[in-house]
């Protein structure tokens, strides 16, 4: 008896009633795929499995103007949950799902230019021992690197940027500046920014030599603030049981709960670490993916049409994935916000996050609309026997 979650980075169903606080209201990162795929030369989005498990139905439920694109009956639970937690962040969206709801707003910098504390940044310069930094605004990470990429590698001055979400980036040149370096700058900026609440700290490694050659890598280590309390991770650890965290898991509950840290860059190194740890893990083991193409490369782009790829991709390896289960398994495909591709800016959506769960004993049909994303973790708790988290409903 095991769980299975794969988070597809920011693939939300339909914006959530409290959207408007956000700017949010109408966005729909599923919705306007179908849309746009639909309207394109390519034609209609193709994903049999996940709508044969009922991801068609969920979007409908989480959104009444998203036809239900059923594909026969669900072979799976499906439904649609929403965000207690204030923000719209990856962290407070995986944390919530693994029991912890972020109950207080984080820390953001506001829309000026410079952005950051001008204290905070005396304090980054001095105790980082740099000649001084670039950026200090709001910004696209690839956008600003194409920018100022040749003037950091002239002057070696990092490009420190911030987001709608709770975050401070530096993005730094590989060789020029240094990997090593750069992840010991973002572990001394964690520090400085705990005052402020921020979420997380993003190191943004890339390599390229010139405008038009700049290319952001697979060396992005996120340095989040550690979970305030206990979650399902650290619960099941705690009974001796193993957590796999895949891709940046590991990072955004700062290596808490976790067992295993699998490293995978990319969707497709990351569904393969998910099967293989499929295969192999030992019984009441948690297998924890994220999926971080669909976020990075696609929704805070705004590439639709990379994005659509990126789903037909993930949906035509579902089969190898149900392949390598065993009798008593639970696999939870969801999100944990959204990425609108075609919303104005770069940053997250506040939306509705699909819930779709599926294994061979498990059952079929709606499970509504959640409260809560912590309904997953409590629904997790239930199926591996573990005691009831503090938050959430089981839909098991």
């Amino acid at each position: 008896m095991r769980a299975i979650i794969a988070v597809l980075d920011s693939f939300g169903i339909g914006s959530l009633p409290d959207a408007d606080r956000f700017g949010d209201t109408g966005a729909n990162t599923y919705g306007r795929i179908v849309e746009g795929r639909a309207a394109s030369p390519a034609g209609p989005l193709q994903i049999p499995n996940l709508l044969s498990l009922g991801l068609g139905r969920a979007a409908h439920l989480a959104d009444g103007s998203v036809a239900e694109l059923t594909n026969g009956p669900a072979t799976g639970l499906y439904g649609a949950a929403r965000e207690l937690s204030k923000g719209k962040d990856t962290p407070s969206g995986h944390w919530e799902m693994m029991g912890l709801p972020v109950e207080e707003d984080w820390g953001y910098f506001p829309r000026t230019v410079p952005t950051f504390p001008a204290e905070l940044t005396e304090a980054v310069i001095r105790e980082g021992k740099l000649p001084g930094i670039l950026g200090d605004c709001h910004a696209s990470g690839t956008e600003i690197i194409e920018e100022l990429g040749e003037e950091h590698i002239r002057t070696g001055k990092p490009i420190c940027y911030t987001s709608a979400d709770s975050v401070y980036q530096i993005a730094a040149h590989e060789t020029h500046f240094g990997l090593e370096r750069l992840w010991e700058l973002c572990h001394t900026v964690r520090k400085l920014v705990d005052p402020y609440r921020v979420g997380r700290v993003i190191a943004r490694p890339f390599v390229g030599e010139k405008r038009g050659e700049f290319q952001r890598t697979g060396n992005r280590h996120d340095y989040a603030t550690p979970p305030y309390r206990d979650t399902l991770l650290d619960i099941n650890k705690a009974q001796g049981k193993e957590v796999i965290g895949i891709g940046k898991i590991p990072d955004l509950f700062a290596h808490r709960g976790v067992t295993q840290e699998i490293a995978a860059h990319g969707n497709e190194a990351v569904f393969d670490a998910t099967i293989a740890h499929t295969k192999s893990a030992p019984e009441g083991s948690i297998i924890f993916a994220n999926f971080v193409d669909f976020d990075t490369l696609f929704g805070h782009r705004r590439n639709l049409m990379g994005y659509a790829a990126a789903l037909e991709a993930f949906d035509k390896r579902i089969p190898e994935l149900k392949t390598a289960l065993r009798e008593d398994d639970l696999v939870i495909f969801t999100a944990d916000h959204g990425c609108d591709p075609t919303w104005q800016g770069s940053d997250h959506t506040r939306e509705h996050i699909p819930v779709i769960a599926f294994g061979p004993k498990i059952g079929t049909g709606s499970v509504g609309i959640r409260t809560t994303f912590a309904d997953i973790g409590q629904s997790i708790a239930k199926h591996l026997g573990l005691a009831p988290l503090s938050v959430g409903t089981s839909f098991l």
